[in-house]
């Protein structure tokens, strides 16, 4: 599931509950939505970015290490973290803290964003953040991997050092979030994974010639990549089947189910949304 950021993050005791309920009802994987901060649309006139200022958003690292301790089977996921805006280093850090406090249940999703405003208050390049994010995935495996690490790129230096402890995973699953023939290409060519930005249909089935022709071109088996698609909750359980059966066809590994933008108003509605489509997704599982 995707847990509903923009609708219940300031809630502190909603992660919890969230935490809690997902393990009980089965699901796989808890994914989280990444900002850091959002523009202030007086500021910025004619914003018409899908948040603002007032959008609310839990940081990922440290919620995902709140959950390591109240769940112990439940997979966390980063869907994505905006890795440019970052330095390699301490997210490879960070996240090698969650895979040590969860046992191993890291599955860290990346991209490079669309928002300006936060790179520039972060202080990070928006203009190179593609070419940066794919030097920062070498150096990150390479840190989850070696006790000491020599390394020199175009945008990082490392001189003989290195993370302890490491994480359990070595290394962290890496996947991509891609909406572009560029990201499409880096998907295929670095990643465990990627995250359709698309439903099943022509589109989807571009981007997966794209991804598993970059994965072949690099010498891996396109078919090893992971593919997590995404539906919207649905009160039509025959809709909610329909979207799910359309992912399998496609081929998909996982599916994550968004209780955002249907209309709930609470913690419980959210609960009973996830409930409701826990009963749908079982014949799937």
């Amino acid at each position: 599931m995707v847990y509903p950021q923009t609708e219940l993050g300031g809630d502190a005791g909603a992660v919890r509950a969230y935490g809690e309920r997902v393990e009980e009802l089965g699901y796989t994987h808890v994914l989280a939505y990444d900002h850091v901060v959002g523009a202030d649309p007086a500021v910025y006139q004619g914003w018409n970015g899908p948040y603002d200022i007032n959008t609310t958003f839990h940081e990922p690292f440290v919620m995902f290490g709140y959950l390591a301790a109240v769940t112990t089977s439940t997979e966390l996921v980063t869907g994505v973290i905006i890795l440019p805006q970052r330095r390699a280093v301490l997210v490879a850090k960070q996240a090698t803290e969650v895979d040590l406090l969860s046992g191993g249940r890291l599955r860290l999703g990346v991209g490079v964003g669309w928002n300006p405003v936060e790179y520039e208050a972060l202080g990070e390049d928006f203009t190179t953040r593609g070419k940066r994010s794919e030097e920062q995935v070498e150096l990150m495996r390479m840190l989850w991997t070696q006790r000491s690490v020599t390394y020199q790129g175009t945008y990082h230096r490392v001189t003989g050092a290195g993370l302890a402890p490491l994480p359990i995973q070595r290394p962290i699953p890496v996947w991509f979030g891609a909406q572009s023939p560029r990201a499409y290409r880096r998907a295929g060519r670095l990643g465990d994974g990627w995250f359709p930005q698309m439903q099943p249909g022509p589109q989807l089935d571009d981007a997966r010639r794209i991804v598993s022709e970059a994965a072949t071109e690099a010498g891996r088996d396109p078919a090893s990549l992971g593919m997590d698609g995404r539906i919207a909750w649905s009160r039509d359980a025959e809709e909610m089947a329909e979207a799910l059966q359309g992912w399998v066809d496609a081929g998909a590994t996982h599916v994550s189910i968004n209780t955002m933008g249907a209309g709930l108003t609470s913690v419980d509605d959210h609960l009973d949304a996830l409930t409701s489509a826990a009963e749908v997704a079982k014949a799937f599982s």
